[in-house]
């Protein structure tokens, strides 16, 4: 598979995806939240679960559940993982 479509935006993974985040984009409130709750570059993150209409998506990071909007889960590009 090419090395570019191994990057993904975090909101197109699907439920049980896993993903290897590799950059976060964005400025201001939204990306100082992301990163206060421990998404960084070089961690893994599984989507657990999206709620019924789409919004919010639950991550696995760290053994901890995390909750985001779509809007922020497309600031963070990440690398599929099998």
């Amino acid at each position: 598979m090419p090395e570019q479509e191994k990057h993904k935006k975090l909101s197109e993974l699907k439920p049980g995806e896993k993903g290897k985040i590799i950059k976060i984009i964005g400025k201001g409130d939204v990306m100082r939240r992301i990163i206060e709750i421990g998404i960084h570059p070089g961690k893994e993150i599984l989507v657990e679960r999206v709620a019924p209409l789409g919004d919010p998506v639950e991550f696995k990071l760290d053994g901890f559940h995390v909750s985001l909007r779509k809007a922020e889960a497309n600031n963070i590009l990440v690398e599929t993982l099998i």
